[in-house]
């Protein structure tokens, strides 16, 4: 049986709304300006301890980042910017130290559109900078996880195989391959999930045909093309075992906490089945 879980972000959520969800795992976003300082390390000691939460992952995002649409996606987010890699680098390298502090044994983010072209300067350069990543994480004993999506499963998949590092793994969201148009959720899991250290529960639409570069439609868990009932399946099948942390990015706050409770009820009565 599964567990539920979910994504929260410091310095958006409300840590009630949090308590009100009743889940025993969580996955922390930590937003690119927040300071990681010694006081907000024990601010959120302390936080975790009251919640009652097992962090499984914290979530590195940067500064400058926008998903407005595909071509901005590849323009801002993650490793691919030339002129944010080192101050992205070493956020990350941050990131990892806070979480080690508060003793997660993962770290995660989403390291942008990887060339498929292994001879692109862009993509030694990311490889170069998860290789950093990973050898830092790794002094805590910590896996760093890149988030799917921006790539089809082949792609990442040889792009880890690249980097060559065995804390190198996989946080898997189903909706991402969707709303980017890249892979079918399913097979891609089949084909990643040796590699899948954690996992949202997202879901979403396809990006609307005719419209070039436009980024799918996110959609409350269960409601959109994901197909959540055989993803929890085969997750089932493929032997993960870590909780289900659902997730919903909706500017609508009222809307995205019912919809992230109305989501964590779906993963329980789905793990149970």
């Amino acid at each position: 049986m599964f567990e539920p879980g979910v994504m929260f972000w410091a310095e958006r959520d409300n840590l009630e709304m949090v308590r009100s969800l009743a889940v025993r795992y969580a996955q922390l976003g930590i937003p690119g300006g927040m300071q990681l300082t010694d006081a907000a390390v024990s601010q959120w000691k302390a936080a975790i301890e009251g919640l009652g939460l097992t962090l499984v992952t914290v979530f590195a995002a940067y500064e400058g980042e926008d998903y407005a649409d595909i071509p901005t996606v590849a323009r801002t987010v993650g490793f691919i910017p030339p002129d944010t890699r080192a101050v992205r680098l070493a956020r990350t390298l941050a990131v990892s130290d806070f979480a080690a502090r508060l003793g997660v044994a993962s770290i995660a983010c989403h390291v942008g559109f990887v060339p498929e072209d292994a001879t692109h300067p862009d993509y030694v350069a990311v490889r170069q900078m998860v290789r950093q990543v990973c050898d830092h994480a790794a002094r805590h004993e910590q896996t760093f996880a890149l988030e799917t999506g921006q790539e089809p499963a082949n792609v990442l998949l040889e792009f880890i195989q690249d980097v060559n590092r065995p804390n190198l793994r996989i946080n898997f969201d189903p909706a991402n391959l969707i709303l980017y148009g890249t892979d079918e959720p399913i097979r891609a899991l089949q084909k990643l999930a040796p590699l899948v250290i954690s996992v949202h529960c997202k879901d979403g639409d396809r990006p609307a045909p005719g419209v070039p570069g436009a980024l799918g439609a996110e959609k409350p868990l269960g409601k959109g093309s994901v197909g959540i009932t055989r993803f929890v399946e085969t997750l089932r099948n493929v032997g993960f075992q870590g909780p289900l942390c659902v997730e919903r990015e909706s500017n609508d706050q009222q809307e995205r906490i019912r919809d992230l409770a109305d989501g964590v009820r779906l993963v329980r009565t789905l793990s149970a089945s």
